[in-house]
């Protein structure tokens, strides 16, 4: 187990270049499972899900390469790839049950052990599930593995989504591109990162149309070929650099960025006080003065980001006023709150609300991450205390964030990772 130690004061003043998107990359991998052959993936970010997937596909029987120094990853899937998913890997990550979808639909039959992932909410497999069962596929829950079974393949049908969840569009997706006839997912996710997949679906041949809309419609085909894709920037990743710049009250330059993938969030800012300028490949964020406190209530997309929402809470503990954030998609998104107020800050939760009085700084002490983006807030908010944050279980960073502390350092930071001497399991 490592930690951050993380010394406030820091102004963060720079550039950094984006990665591909966590989010996507890893539904991108288990895409390729619908094609026999070798499938190349570009702009590929070198995090620990990256490793874990990969590791997945392999027990698959598939032969993958990762080379972190060309950002490339290449994944050879055999003519019969093998179809469970075994729980020592499934629980380390949710993203994990995005190959149920590919498999039940090359071959015919999945086994997915039910997932773990980040503690931030319940979020239920139950739409997955109804998805495809809605496309003809028998599914049940043995020995903690979900059995989805479809032995003389699927069949196109029209699929209502009670919510918008990206997972399930996705799975629903990735099943129905070879399934016999047409699929409508009404309801859809319009994630950009749903639009990368039905790219990269649409390149090996696919007839996916709607993505990034309410509806989809997936007319399927026989047959697949592996590609070669180019993985979506990091939408959460370049709004996290937007947030501490704003925290700071610094100057950063956010390269291989898609301002349009943001417009809310980075709009938020704007109203803190930050400038916000478009740039020939991303954006810049420059804040000069004490932000004003927003308030900010998460949604789908094109909604303001659950993901970002704890980069907004540690924005507003030390903006000047007071601020309410609405919680909309994850209800334990506020688990890390209690961490917050360690460090000093004044916020009350009630239900999905949270209402911030921000503080002129925060005071420095350990804490621990509780999730991905829990423990990237809690790093910049060490930034804007005074004295010494220590940040354990800093591997949760590692999951999403890719050379996070050299980032930082690299923007004038001063955050080094170390040993934790007292670790425990999370």
């Amino acid at each position: 187990m490592d930690r951050f130690r993380v010394v406030g004061g820091a102004r963060l003043a720079g550039e950094v270049r984006l990665a591909g998107a966590k989010n996507s990359v890893l539904k991108l991998m288990a895409a390729a499972l619908l094609a026999h052959g070798v499938t190349v993936l570009h702009q590929v970010p070198d995090i620990a899900d990256v490793a874990i997937m990969a590791e997945l596909l392999r027990r698959l029987g598939c032969t993958v390469e990762h080379d972190p120094r060309t950002a490339s990853l290449r994944v050879d899937v055999p003519e019969r790839p093998g179809h469970q998913a075994d729980y020592d890997l499934v629980r380390l990550m949710r993203a994990s049950i995005c190959v149920l979808g590919p498999l039940v639909a090359r071959c015919g039959v999945a086994e997915v052990a039910r997932p773990g992932g980040d503690a931030i909410g319940s979020r239920p497999l139950d739409l997955h599930v109804d998805g495809l069962v809605r496309l003809g596929a028998s599914v049940d829950t043995e020995h903690g593995f979900i059995v989805a079974k479809a032995p003389d393949g699927l069949r196109g049908a029209p699929v209502w989504l009670d919510f918008p969840s990206v997972g399930a569009t996705e799975n629903i997706m990735m099943a129905a591109v070879l399934a016999h006839g047409t699929t409508v997912i009404d309801n859809a996710a319009r994630e950009p990162e749903i639009v990368d997949l039905a790219d990269m679906l649409t390149a090996m041949g696919a007839q996916v149309h709607g993505a990034g809309t309410s509806t989809i419609e997936v007319s399927g085909v026989e047959r697949l070929s592996p590609v070669e894709h180019t993985v979506v920037p990091d939408r959460i990743i370049a709004g996290t650099w937007a947030y501490a710049a704003a925290a700071t009250q610094g100057d950063i330059r956010v390269r291989n960025a898609r301002p349009e993938h943001l417009e809310i969030a980075l709009d938020k800012l704007v109203t803190a006080g930050a400038a916000v300028e478009r740039t020939e490949d991303g954006f810049r964020v420059v804040m000069d003065t004490r932000p004003a406190a927003v308030d900010v209530v998460t949604l789908p997309f094109p909604g303001f980001p659950t993901d970002l929402q704890p980069m907004v809470l540690a924005l507003n503990a030390v903006a000047e006023g007071a601020a309410m954030v609405t919680e909309n998609v994850y209800e334990a998104r506020f688990m890390f709150v209690d961490e917050l107020l360690r460090l000093g800050a004044d916020i009350r939760t009630d239900g999905h609300h949270a209402v911030v009085r921000g503080r002129p700084r925060l005071s420095g002490a350990p804490v621990r991450a509780t999730d991905i983006r829990a423990g990237a807030a809690l790093v910049v908010a060490g930034l804007v205390a005074e004295g010494v944050t220590v940040v354990s279980d800093a591997f949760h960073v590692d999951r999403g964030y890719p050379g996070f502390d050299a980032q930082l350092r690299a923007l004038g930071a001063d955050v080094t990772r170390e040993p934790d001497p007292v670790a425990f399991p999370s």
